[in-house]
């Protein structure tokens, strides 16, 4: 994939960047792997805001992503790269031997008519999925378990890569985009190779509009509000809050730790930020 520059012929497309999408394959998504989805606005059961600036956006269809690779040993052929309006990655239709779809994250340079298979017995091929324990050291890998047979839930965003590290007993050591060093299980599963669509990163969207499009609406800054609606509102003149920077809730805003303790801390060897 390229960067698509757009001719300035309005002010929306004088610094429109977007990712070019020549190479996905003009079709229609599978009907048998979609789902509706229904908007929240960013409002919980209850009706109450818990994640602001959310609301409108395109009408969208969820695509159902086979993050566990669990039909093993079965050979699929990828039938098309398609764009998916719920992630930065683009997603890739798997046609098994048997006739069975699904969907899988679409690894950087997988093209239609290209075999994946997913198992311990599996090459060291792109879009392959096996354990650990059976990847080389020093592998690329995306699509990494953190319990055996629940899924893939890290290394999932476009462009994203690890690294097989180590191996040491029953656990691996995996370097993570981010820098840092976590351990896993040797079992868990990982998939070949960096999720694509590695110019995403890249795109500017050149207007408010396109936000909205995305369901993103607009963030008013603090000291812009008043005393009623933030604790940095208000004062004479363009005031500049007169205290430390913090959320509408009184919460510091830069270099307050908020993250809760995990189980999952303990497998961390080296943090990101050092």
């Amino acid at each position: 994939m390229s960067i698509k520059i757009h001719k300035p012929t309005s002010a929306g497309t004088r610094h429109h960047v977007s990712v070019s999408r020549e190479t996905l394959t003009d079709k229609e998504p599978e009907k048998s792997l979609l789902v509706s989805l229904q908007k929240t606005g960013g409002r919980n059961v209850y009706g109450r805001i818990t994640a602001r600036h959310k609301g409108g956006g395109h009408k969208r269809k969820y695509r159902i992503i086979d993050w566990q690779r669990n039909k093993t040993e079965v050979p699929a052929t990828v039938t098309a790269i398609e764009y998916d309006p719920n992630r930065s990655a683009n997603i890739a239709l798997l046609t098994y031997a048997d006739g069975e779809k699904t969907y899988i994250l679409a690894p950087n340079g997988l093209s239609v008519g290209d075999t994946v298979v997913s198992g311990q017995g599996a090459d060291i091929k792109l879009g392959n999925c096996l354990p650990m324990v059976n990847i080389p050291l020093g592998t690329v890998i995306h699509n990494i378990e953190m319990k055996i047979g629940k899924g893939a839930q890290m290394v999932r965003s476009a462009g994203a890569a690890a690294q097989l590290m180590a191996k040491d007993g029953h656990q691996v050591l995996v370097k993570l985009p981010s820098g840092e060093v976590r351990r896993f299980h040797k079992d868990c599963r990982a998939c070949i190779g960096q999720v694509g669509n590695v110019e995403y990163g890249s795109q500017k969207l050149g207007k408010a509009g396109r936000s909205r499009w995305k369901g993103i609406r607009p963030s008013v800054r603090g000291v812009a509000m008043n005393p009623v609606d933030h604790p940095m509102g208000g004062g004479e003149g363009k005031s500049s809050g007169g205290r430390h920077p913090c959320s509408p809730w009184g919460t510091p805003a830069k270099g307050y730790k908020t993250r809760k303790r995990k189980a999952s801390d303990r497998d961390i060897v080296n943090k990101r930020n050092k």
